[in-house]
């Protein structure tokens, strides 16, 4: 019994660490605070904290979250990949109205004001792709052996919340891009870029995650083991 709510336990600080960085962003453009000060205060210490979890998870042998946890993050970097075909694809075209890794570097270094520069690219491509990692990971944990379709609706969950978020409003197009050009280029191509996201998260997760119980199926066994 103690083993299983230790695993549980492990398992929701790990999702709650996940859940940080991806909405640092969010929240900054908000205006809640700088996305430099969110960094130092949340987003360094998040990363740091879910390797120091997942070396946990190693230590204390719980080997199928540490698997769930190491290919959640590894397929959400690869998956991030596919979305950025589509996402850089789209902005050479003219789909969309600004370099979103870009401008977050610029936010991350709070260098709003001189600009960007090759420190500021690395820190928000960095930023950019541990939060497909992030998604990767809380995808992998709370799904585990997964099917290709349930990628496919979680990227376009993130896309659609992307598109509701006080990001785009930030960028001054409105909701869902609807005041940027003809008003769905832009949502067309955020969703096909999650929509890729999520097919390649999917697919790898399929095979990866196979076999593999994840933390809802333990919370089950858990309420199981308490009945008798």
């Amino acid at each position: 019994m103690r083993h299983q709510q230790k695993y549980l336990l492990l398992s929701f600080f790990l999702l709650a660490l996940a859940a940080l960085a991806p909405n640092l962003f969010v929240a900054a453009q908000a205006g809640l605070a700088s996305l430099s000060s969110l960094a130092v205060m949340f987003l360094l210490p998040s990363v740091f904290l879910i390797f120091v979890a997942i070396i946990l998870a190693k230590r204390f042998n719980y080997v199928d979250l540490y698997n769930l946890a190491i290919n959640g993050i590894v397929a959400g970097i690869i998956s991030t990949v596919a979305l950025e075909v589509f996402r850089v694809g789209g902005f050479k075209l003219g789909l969309m109205p600004g370099d979103l890794p870009r401008l977050m570097g610029v936010l991350l270094l709070d260098q709003f004001a001189s600009g960007p520069d090759n420190w500021s690219d690395v820190a928000g491509w960095a930023y950019h792709f541990w939060n497909g990692a992030a998604f990767g990971l809380i995808f992998s944990l709370t799904v585990g052996p997964t099917k290709i379709w349930h990628g496919l609706l979680f990227g376009l969950l993130i896309g659609v919340g992307f598109m509701m978020s006080p990001v785009v409003k930030s960028l001054g197009i409105g909701r869902f891009g609807v005041n940027f050009k003809d008003g769905y280029q832009f949502a067309i191509t955020v969703l096909v870029a999650h929509a890729a996201y999520g097919i390649a998260l999917g697919g790898l997760l399929k095979k990866w995650n196979d076999g593999i119980p994840n933390f809802l199926t333990r919370i089950e066994l858990l309420k199981d083991k308490s009945n008798f």
